[in-house]
This record gives C-alpha cells, sequence and structure tokens, in this order.
C-alpha cells in the first residue's frame, strides 16, 4: 500500500510531517510518497529507507491564498501534485495538512465527485461523554440543499461501519430544537427525507449543547453551521484551559491542588487530543483524502496515515459511492 503525503503542508512543515511519515513507514507496513521540496525533505531522512519515495515539488500552497485561483495557478505545489499522483494510481491516498481550501477545491478539479454527490463534505469526529462523534459537514459548504444534507447522512453512515465499526449508526440533524418543526426549510426538508428513507438509523434532530452527551454517531449540518460549531469548541477550549492556569497561579493552595489533580487533567487532556483521531476525511471525492490539523505534529500526521490505510483497506469510499447509486430519485 503506497500513502502519497503533502510533506509542505502545515504549521510545522517539513519536519514534523516528515517525522510522521516516517514513523508511519516503520511501524504500519505502508510505502510513504513525500510531495514537496527533494532539499528540505532530504534534511530529515535517511535515504536508504527504500519504503521512502521524494517527489519534488516546487511550489507551496499557503492558507492565506485563494483556492481555487491557487490550484489553477500552482501547478506544480505539492497538494495538486499529490492529488495527480493519486488521481494517476500511484498511490492509494493522500493525507495533507495543508490549505484545506486548495484540498476541497483540488479534490474536486483534480479527483472529481462520486456519482450522486452534488457536493462533497469533510467529516471530523470529536470527543464525547460515550464515544467519538462523526460531524459532517465541517467546512466544505457553506450552503447545503435537502438533499446535500441527506448524502451526507449516507456518506457519514457508511464511514461510521466501516471505520469505527458501528454495525447501525445513529444518525441526527444538528439544529435549533429537537422537534420535526424546527430549523430552517432544507433542515426541515432533510428531516423529512430521512425519517422516511431504508437503511438509515435516524434518530431526528439534536440541540448542540447535547452533542457531548454521545447519543448519537453521526451528526449531519451544513458546512457553516459545523465549522463555527467546531470553531467554536476549540475557542472555548483554549478558554477555559487558559483561565485554569491563570487562577491556579493565583493562591499557593490552588497550586498545590493542580499538582494532585495533574495526573486526571493529562487523561482529560489526551482524550481531546485532536491528534488522536488522525483528521478529517473528504467524503465523496472519488479518492481517499485525509486532512490533518494546520498544527499536526509527528503524533498527528502518524495518525493521519494510520487513518488512510484504514481506509484503504476497508474500501470505504467505494461502499460510499455503492451506497449512493439509485439514491438521486429517492431525495429530490
Amino acid at each position: 500500500m503506497k500513502i502519497i503525503v503533502d510533506a509542505m503542508g502545515g504549521d510545522y512543515a517539513p519536519g514534523e510531517v516528515v517525522l510522521g511519515a516516517l514513523e508511519a513507514a516503520k511501524n504500519l507496513g505502508v510505502e510513504i510518497v513525500l510531495v514537496g521540496c527533494t532539499e528540505k525533505i532530504q534534511r530529515y531522512l535517511d535515504l536508504q529507507d527504500s519504503k521512502i519515495e521524494i517527489v519534488h515539488a516546487e511550489e507551496v500552497i499557503s492558507n492565506d491564498e485563494p483556492p481555487v485561483a491557487a490550484i489553477r495557478t500552482k501547478k506544480n505545489a505539492s497538494i495538486p501534485k499529490g492529488l495527480k499522483l493519486l488521481k494517476d494510481g500511484y498511490g492509494n491516498a493522500m493525507v495533507s495538512a495543508g490549505s484545506t481550501g486548495a484540498l476541497m477545491a483540488g479534490g474536486l478539479f483534480i479527483l472529481g465527485r462520486f456519482e450522486g454527490v452534488d457536493r462533497p463534505a469533510i467529516a471530523t469526529l470529536i470527543p464525547t461523554r460515550k464515544k467519538p462523534v462523526l460531524l459532517l459537514d465541517v467546512g466544505a459548504n457553506s450552503d447545503s440543499k435537502p438533499k446535500n444534507l441527506v448524502q451526507f447522512a449516507i456518506m457519514g453512515r457508511v464511514y461510521s461501519q466501516e471505520i469505527l465499526g458501528v454495525e447501525s449508526p445513529k444518525v441526527g440533524l444538528l439544529n435549533i430544537g429537537v422537534e420535526e418543526e424546527k430549523g430552517n426549510n432544507a433542515v426541515k426538508a432533510a428531516y423529512g427525507i430521512l425519517k422516511k428513507l431504508d437503511g438509515i438509523n435516524f434518530g431526528g434532530n439534536i440541540e448542540a449543547r447535547d452533542f457531548f452527551e454521545g447519543d448519537f454517531d453521526v451528526v449531519v449540518c451544513d458546512g457553516f453551521v459545523g465549522n463555527v460549531f467546531l470553531k467554536t469548541i476549540e475557542g472555548v477550549g483554549y478558554f477555559l484551559l487558559d483561565q485554569l492556569k491563570n487562577e491556579v497561579k493565583k493562591k499557593i493552595t490552588y497550586s498545590l491542588g493542580a499538582l494532585l489533580m495533574k495526573p486526571v487533567l493529562k487523561a482529560v487532556k489526551a482524550k481531546m487530543d485532536y491528534s488522536e483521531y488522525g483528521g478529517a476525511m473528504f467524503l465523496g471525492v472519488d479518492g481517499i483524502l485525509v486532512k490533518c490539523h494546520g498544527s499536526s505534529d509527528r503524533k498527528a500526521i502518524f495518525n493521519g496515515i494510520k487513518l488512510a490505510k484504514q481506509c484503504v483497506e476497508s474500501n470505504v469510499h467505494l461502499k460510499i459511492k455503492k451506497a449512493l447509486i439509485g439514491l438521486e430519485g429517492k431525495i429530490e
């Protein structure tokens, strides 16, 4: 199995990306194709390792560049070059911590979409009280039609079954209330379709405040809502951590208490650590594409490659494609 890795994507590229990829090559039994500046990559590699290959890419797409324009004009950048290798069958999957917008634009233009998918979605796992819950879409589509939300539900269900091992994933719609009549027109229409659709264990609406109970396996929303929800979680987490640190410093007794609580705090931090979850999946594009967090270290890159390997082994993208065939007439 060969995994293509964007060596230039992310805040700590290429060093942490290359080291994470090297660890994956040693421990996961995969071959790695690193796409990026050869000179910079080689600083971190023992070139005697036969499982590592470098494909030179002269350019890098930054997060502040317009994604569509960058994909069209920077054809020698690591993201489009890696995606072209994936399209041509040179690798089985691609992993990147680079620009999300560029990956989505490149995924659409270079890989294309599955038949029956109007809009791909970005799906990510979020820790909850009971288990990680798959949330999609978290940023690919600011506006979604009812059939897009239903397609997200189908893709999320298959992913949950194949990658998370959930036999009959409970699917919900993220909404402003649990009642069927709540929400905007798109969400209400999607609700009506999902409750009648065969093969979906539809649990109805879920409010954001109840998300972390973990009563659902898959939660669906449009990319605008999902991205705001995701970034709010991150912001609140940083805020609480900062407040906790400030309060601990105020009194010696607080500091002593913090020392006693250190093992508990470390356990909580580990459970919330994004690097453990491998990254977000681009569902609906015609290929396996994993997006790691922009601030990924070697551990996060390793787990992103591990996730990509799981997706290849389970053929999850082909099973999603099969699940969507013939669905078009049922969800208009």
